[in-house]
């Protein structure tokens, strides 16, 4: 399992970031020597690196910093950068180097150590990877569930056990936990003896929750789903107040025909606190797949949905959102995405839908101002300056258009649809402009690639 925390990297502008996350770089100190201004040349070639890496040009961007070590090898900054560009050049053994050397510089730091095991993982090198794993272990549970599975990987399962019992009695049931934990019974006492071992649990602690749980998971995975859903009621026999049954007993309900129970269920997984994001939004994807083929059912969600709303996740939004857009409420699935979005403004997915709809409902100074700041996050992304050009052709504003048309066309990158859409809006705005020998130029250069699909 890949780990999903990074240490952030906040973009000014285009390309500047604060320092603070990295290493305290003091550009205001003089140079002793005759060498010039190396502060400034440092500045210079550090952002610049950050700019080339911003436009996936990760070899230019490698190019920047070797001259940024040269004139300052004390800088973790520059290391960090340099290990994060030979990663995605897939250099592991340069990555690793400068990792190390900025570890040299600053021990035990996160934001070098986490990029660091990611290199190791991308190695299958799990001997390194469980080495810094062991030194992140207590900075987050997902690093000591990511160090479960290259114990597991490793065979270590007493270590895995040990950590994945720690995690459980600290942050309470998990699917994937148990689903760890039924590997290791296959490699070890096989599946049998996992069933048999959590009802001896159970038997004993009638009162513990999360063998419930694991155990109505476990008669999932062998396709013994009577049994599972027996386990679940039993569990809500015994702990009328459980919160993470309901996770179990909504689907059981769906498969059962049972409408209603299955949304009473689900309602009271949606708005638990125990209940993970990742569950929730699986709830809500089944509950909008099964109005989908029953919607007699379409108010009943309606009301579940507002219910939940302070509940809502991004994740659940855009599942949300998706289902509006298949029942062609074009309006209410860009509401659904701009919610989202408040939560989640930097996911490109979400911005790109929000302003592909705002186009399509003629919200057209929405769509300028809007990817005109989408821009701002994501410079190199030509759709989003045809999105400006679109809006701003809408509007009239047809010289606006061109700069960000042409802008697009410098990030393109071997996709002739958009080139096409690309250059028929050109010809549109020096249309406007009524400057016709460009716009049929521009015309004639769209049905060129139109005609060669």
């Amino acid at each position: 399992m890949r780990l999903s925390i990074y240490i952030p990297i906040v973009i000014i502008g285009i390309f500047l970031m604060p320092w603070i996350n990295y290493a305290q770089i003091d550009f205001n100190q003089r140079p002793d020597d005759d060498l010039g201004n190396v502060e400034d040349n440092f500045q210079e070639f550090f952002f610049e690196a950050l700019k080339q890496s911003g436009i996936e040009n990760y070899e230019r961007a490698v190019e920047f910093l070797l001259r940024c070590e040269r004139l300052n090898d004390q800088e973790p900054a520059v290391y960090l950068e340099l290990g994060k560009n030979y990663t995605r050049l897939k250099d592991y053994e340069k990555a690793e180097a400068a990792f190390l050397s900025g570890l040299k510089l600053k021990p035990n730091e996160l934001w070098l150590l986490d990029p660091l095991y990611e290199v190791y993982v991308q190695q299958n090198n799990n001997a390194k990877a469980i080495d810094i794993l062991l030194q992140l272990e207590d900075k987050h549970p997902d690093y000591k569930q990511d160090l479960a599975s290259l114990f597991i990987r490793e065979k270590r399962f007493n270590d895995a056990l040990r950590l994945l019992d720690e995690l459980d009695n600290n942050f309470g049931y998990s699917p994937v936990r148990t689903n760890m934990r039924s590997e290791i019974f296959k490699q070890t006492a096989g599946e049998d003896e996992q069933i048999s071992q959590l009802q001896q649990r159970i038997k004993s602690n009638p009162l513990n929750e999360a063998n419930y749980l694991a155990l109505i998971y476990s008669y999932e995975q062998n396709n013994q789903r009577e049994n599972a859903f027996q386990t679940a009621q039993q569990l809500l026999k015994e702990m009328p107040d459980s919160e993470l049954v309901h996770v179990a007993l909504y689907k059981f309900y769906l498969e059962n025909n049972q409408a209603e129970q299955a949304f009473i269920s689900a309602e009271k997984a949606l708005i638990s606190t125990q209940v993970n994001n990742n569950d929730k939004t699986t709830i809500l994807q089944n509950l909008l797949q099964f109005v989908a083929n029953n919607p007699q059912y379409e108010s009943r969600l309606v009301q579940l949905t507002a219910l939940i709303d302070s509940e809502k996740t991004p994740e659940s939004l855009t599942e949300l959102a998706a289902y509006y857009l298949k029942l062609g409420n074009k309006q209410k699935a860009l509401e659904t995405y701009q919610q989202a979005l408040q939560q989640n403004p930097t996911d490109y997915n979400l911005l790109k839908n929000s302003l592909l709809l705002k186009l399509d409902l003629q919200q057209f100074e929405s769509a300028a101002d809007s990817s005109e700041e989408a821009l701002a996050l994501f410079p190199a992304q030509s759709l989003l300056y045809l999105i400006n050009g679109v809006a701003n052709n809408q509007l009239k504003q047809s010289q606006k258009a061109i700069d960000s048309l042409e802008m697009g066309l410098e990030f393109l990158i071997d996709n002739p649809k958009m080139q096409a859409d690309i250059y028929s809006q050109l010809s549109e705005a020096y249309k406007q402009l009524n400057n016709i020998e460009q716009s049929k130029a521009f015309a004639e250069k769209a049905a060129a690639i139109n005609k060669a699909q």
